[in-house]
């Protein structure tokens, strides 16, 4: 089947304007003008009073559930692939979080696949919070190079007492070795951080970086709208070369203990004139989101959610971020930073993972993904329940 988008605003996520765009088989095949193919065997889509937009990359999602800092009944619960859809996201990341014992990479390189098959794309990181890193192989090297799905390492813990409190040269070794193996095997080999909520934040990045030749932008800092002094910090990283990565998932006791929501976050950025290409957006979805009093003695937990993601970019335009910025750090910016160049644009040739959206509500109309529509209508196409009797 030829899919025919017509009348729709585009964004790549720059504004291309009123364009057709035009889908073959699992790619974009043709954009504007090129795009004007008749026949029986098209099927024309009118996008009138949408935007037509790429779909959103998480790279941070726990897709087998986190946890649980409370004991055995507070480990969360698995990513659900209509929760996913329902939220625009079409690529994501899985990672371990502080549980690497009884969630294993085992388990999250089956639930890469299995959303793989219901319609999404899903890579993985290797290791866990702890340093040294849970490995599947045994080594951070061949677990990069010799598993396709693996394309960094984390999210490992710093700047917070359920780390385990990793040495500024661990991290150095640890930076090495992501980097050596995404070399080899042609992938991101980022290394994803948890920034947890100690004052000294990303000191220990900022001083491998300086003291090693290993570059600022290996590491992947997340959590950095954890309050506004980490927030601040972030943005001097972004000056000097690195990336940062702001957490949707927010619970109000968060929000009390001085998080910034992310499109505020944003909208700090735009003001200060950080480089918005260098700051993405992640869910932390099915995360555990512990409470902790001022002894970090357990108190309650939340969940994170996928689609906090959508949730925060819409609310970041409504404040008036520019759309396209507001698009760029849910879609061509995680996909640069990770390395998959057919992600997060719409262009000839990139997957045609793309959604149409509202342009007067902003609310989610239709999500398409590697060419096939999973919503429309207010319905997912995609039932796993479909598959039992």
């Amino acid at each position: 089947m030829i899919t025919r988008i017509v009348n729709g605003i585009c964004y790549s996520p720059e504004p291309l304007g009123q364009t057709n765009l035009l889908v073959a088989g699992r790619q974009i095949a043709a954009l504007g003008e090129q795009a004007e193919l008749e026949g029986s065997i098209v099927q024309t889509v009118d996008a009138s009073d949408c935007y037509v937009v790429p779909g959103l990359v998480d790279s941070l999602a726990h897709i087998i559930g986190g946890g649980g800092e409370g004991g055995f009944r507070s480990r969360t619960s698995e990513l659900k692939v209509t929760d996913a859809i329902e939220a625009g996201v079409t690529t994501l990341v899985g990672v371990l979080g502080t549980d690497a014992v009884t969630r294993t990479l085992t388990n999250l390189l089956a639930k890469a696949h299995a959303l793989d098959e219901e319609g999404l794309t899903c890579y993985c990181h290797t290791g866990s919070y702890q340093v040294p890193a849970y490995t599947l192989m045994g080594d951070l090297l061949q677990d990069l190079v010799l598993i396709d799905k693996f394309i960094g390492v984390g999210e490992v813990a710093i700047a917070d007492h359920r780390s385990s409190q990793p040495t500024v040269q661990e991290l150095a070794r640890l930076a090495s070795q992501a980097r050596v193996g995404g070399m080899l095997s042609g992938k991101a080999g980022i290394v994803s951080v948890h920034v947890g909520p100690s004052p000294e934040g990303i000191t220990q990045l900022l001083q491998v970086a300086s003291t090693t030749d290993i570059p600022i932008t290996q590491f992947y800092p997340t959590h950095m709208n954890r309050n506004q002094a980490l927030l601040q910090m972030g943005f001097d990283y972004v000056r000097q070369g690195g990336y940062i990565d702001l957490t949707t998932s927010t619970t109000a006791q968060d929000l009390a203990q001085g998080e910034i929501k992310c499109a505020d976050a944003l909208l700090q950025a735009v003001k200060a004139g950080v480089n918005l290409q260098q700051v993405t957006f992640s869910s932390d979805a099915n995360a555990s989101l512990p409470m902790f009093d001022a002894q970090n003695n357990f108190v309650g937990l939340g969940e994170g959610r996928i689609a906090s993601l959508y949730e925060e970019m819409t609310d970041a335009i409504r404040l008036g971020v520019p759309v396209q910025d507001a698009l760029r750090v849910v879609t061509a910016n995680p996909a640069r930073i990770l390395k998959l160049p057919h992600k997060g644009q719409l262009q000839v040739g990139a997957d045609a993972d793309l959604l149409l959206i509202d342009k007067n509500t902003l609310q989610l109309k239709a999500v398409m993904a590697k060419g096939r529509w999973l919503f429309s209508d207010g319905r997912v196409a995609v039932q796993r329940s479909s598959l039992f009797f």
